[in-house]
């Protein structure tokens, strides 16, 4: 295993700016991942790995002919790894494509508008891996979904997952070309309870905590819907809303 000792190694540095800025991830076409227990899933749903970086020490699991595997004291993995923790593997991946095709084949899909927080646009994810969702929807104002805490926050789910990134009129159209209702989860004069809808095919969209959904993506949904809840609360963490109504769909 190659062995690097210098922070200022080339290498290190790449990595620490995958951590740390969005605009250098879209620009390498790379992300950063930190644990053993996602690499181990990064392999296991063949993710494009292309560099792995350990402590001394660390077992890894086999690794695939082409990945460039370096050792590096802990010292020098603390500078790197994008935890206050770090467990001693870092490894960098290629990001997918994620232009929206031109149609949706599956039966469910997520909508995220305007969630700026990473933890629950991973969450999201991750739910909607474990309710047989088909793909994340990102609209303009969500979290990176490869920022080091939103790739954290999918425990894996990521590597498994579809997810684009897109416009409200582009997911629009996509939507209405293959034929999927998109159903929002807001107050209008329409709104249904989420028990009474048909979940067959359906995109459902969840806003930020703070506004809910916008009015451009409102007025782009088929249906509002409603999940019962007690009067004196106004609203759902959008982890949480997400969560109920993917369970909805899968029941």
């Amino acid at each position: 295993m190659e062995q690097i000792t210098s922070r200022s190694n080339a290498l290190l540095r790449h990595m620490r700016r995958l951590g740390s800025s969005s605009s250098y991830r879209r620009e390498q076409g790379e992300f950063l991942c930190d644990s053993p227990k996602l690499l181990e899933e990064a392999l296991k749903w063949h993710a494009s790995v292309l560099t792995v970086a350990c402590t001394r020490g660390m077992v890894l699991p086999p690794l695939p002919e082409g990945i460039r595997a370096v050792e590096v004291p802990e010292d020098v993995m603390s500078s790197v790894s994008p935890m206050k923790t770090p467990q001693g593997v870092v490894f960098t991946c290629r990001i997918p494509a994620m232009e929206l095709p031109q149609t949706l084949t599956g039966r469910r899909y997520v909508v995220l508008d305007g969630v700026q927080d990473p933890g629950n646009v991973g969450t999201v994810l991750r739910t909607a891996d474990a309710f047989a969702c088909d793909g994340l929807l990102l609209l303009p104002g969500c979290a990176d979904p490869y920022s080091p805490k939103t790739v954290r926050a999918t425990m894996g789910a990521l590597f498994r997952s579809d997810v684009w990134l897109c416009t409200a009129q582009n997911m629009a159209q996509v939507l209405k070309r293959s034929e999927i209702p998109l159903y929002g989860a807001a107050l209008r004069h329409d709104t249904v309870d989420v028990r009474t809808v048909d979940y067959s095919r359906a995109a459902l969209a969840i806003g930020s905590e703070g506004r809910g959904l916008s009015e451009e993506v409102l007025g782009l949904c088929d249906q509002t819907i409603r999940i019962p809840m007690e009067g004196r609360c106004e609203s759902l963490n959008a982890a949480v809303a997400a969560a109920v109504l993917l369970w909805e769909t899968y029941r």
